[in-house]
């Protein structure tokens, strides 16, 4: 009970500052376009708008009184009115309020009654603030609507009913009422929609940036297993070392136990951190082993083909340049490249032909693999992908310093191509030129 007062009292102190920053007459607030009809809506309304004018000055015109100059520009004003809400709905809201009241004050002498509202000018004022309700919030919609109901209709209320104006005043509000709830319910819905929309792209943002996150922690798990191999056969070669020195020195023998110790050290540390990283790995990886496998290289294309072929994939691999030795954090990218994007190939291209090529060159090596057209339509249960897919291998081209092409080939088929530097130093063929998305 006591946080509803509360909450109460807070509305109410916020409410004069909602008015004045809502009906501010410099406010501007541009009506969006429809998503389907485009510009259409705001043409339809400006010819709706001048025919109510025209409609309203006829009515003028026909009553017994001579028209005078300000008593046109009042009726011009309020054919503008819905026009100008199309860009500033408060400043529209009070240009139309106060035509109405002056309007009724203009014709009083002659009416005998300061009723300002006819048929048109009920239809304008109505577009007036349907198109406020529309861009406003609903206290400050319901406060128009109180003030205009006050203000243009309060003076006719007392009066006597000879012009037969009671029955339009009742009809003036309900029809500006039901325009006002229906502005504040669509813009309820467009509100709900638009958050509906941020909620989706954050929601994908966030999904991205997890996978993003995983691919690359599945990366450097992998790389981690590279790095503490070299950093155990570092210790081992410094214990060896001065066994094969005869009469080591003791600033040698000292030397290669630092750098033992400091190898060991850092193998320790490392292996603290993997411990880190393969805490969130997948549970059936230990089970089967595969924590604790070797890292692949190139030198298992062969057992990677004869899988697929396996699977039902008709795979080929060719080679071009002379093979050599590359890192292990090149070799270990370029298979799993090679093993994402062959996956790929089976789960989105059933029944294509694949091929596998890698080029040794003097900047490095570069890997593609192709497929022809698609036989029939994707299969979800065909296939499992290692990572994430194109953004796995992008990862770990860029974690190389390469680059990565992939896009469709004009048969109908897709293909992905990547160069990863490994440069060497001699005269070698040159390497091929830089890669673009989609070539």
């Amino acid at each position: 009970m006591m946080e509803d007062s509360t909450r109460w009292r807070a509305a109410l102190r916020a409410a004069p500052g909602v008015l004045r920053a809502d009906l501010a007459f410099g406010r501007r607030d541009p009506l969006p376009r429809h998503a389907h009809l485009g510009r259409l809506p705001h043409g339809h309304l400006i010819l709706l708008s001048a025919i109510m004018g025209v409609w309203q000055l006829n009515l003028y015109e026909r009553d017994p009184f001579p028209m005078s100059s300000i008593l046109t520009l009042l009726i011009g004003l309020q054919a503008v009115a819905p026009v100008l809400a199309l860009t500033r709905p408060a400043a529209a809201w009070w240009l139309s309020t106060a035509s109405l009241v002056l309007t009724g004050f203009a014709a009083a002498p002659f009416w005998g009654t300061p009723w300002p509202w006819s048929a048109p000018a009920v239809v304008l004022h109505t577009l007036v603030q349907l198109l406020l309700a529309l861009r406003v919030r609903p206290f400050t919609a319901a406060t128009a609507l109180v003030l205009t109901v006050l203000v243009t209709m309060g003076g006719a209320a007392g009066h006597a009913p000879a012009m037969g104006h009671q029955s339009l005043l009742s009809a003036g509000v309900l029809v500006t009422t039901a325009a006002t709830v229906i502005g504040s319910s669509l813009r309820a819905v467009r509100l709900s929609r638009t958050r509906l929309v941020e909620q989706e792209v954050l929601t994908a943002e966030e999904r991205a940036r997890r996978a993003l996150l995983e691919e690359r922690g599945r990366i450097a798990r992998e790389l981690h297993d590279v790095v503490a191999h070299h950093m155990s056969v570092i210790s081992i070669q410094a214990q060896v070392a001065p066994h094969l020195v005869a009469d080591p020195s003791p600033e040698l023998r000292e030397n290669l136990a630092g750098i033992r110790q400091n190898a060991v050290d850092a193998l320790t540390e490392l292996r603290r951190v993997l411990g880190v990283l393969r805490g969130d790995g997948d549970p059936g990886d230990a089970a089967a082993g595969v924590r604790h496998a070797p890292q692949p290289t190139l030198d298992r294309l062969g057992e990677l083909l004869a899988g697929v072929r396996a699977a039902g994939l008709d795979a080929t691999v060719r080679s071009h340049g002379e093979p050599r030795p590359l890192s292990p954090g090149t070799e270990l990218s370029a298979y799993r490249i090679v093993q994402e994007a062959l996956s790929n190939v089976m789960r989105h291209a059933p029944g294509a032909r694949a091929t596998v090529e890698t080029h040794y060159h003097r900047e490095g090596l570069t890997v593609r693999v192709a497929n022809t057209a698609p036989a029939g339509p994707p299969s979800a249960d065909r296939g499992r992908e290692p990572g994430h897919g194109l953004l796995g291998m992008r990862e770990r081209t860029a974690m190389l310093g390469g680059e990565l092409a992939a896009g469709p080939t004009p048969d109908g088929g897709w293909e992905v191509t990547a160069v990863l530097p490994a440069p060497l130093a001699g005269p070698h063929p040159a390497a091929p030129p830089r890669l673009k998305d989609g070539s």
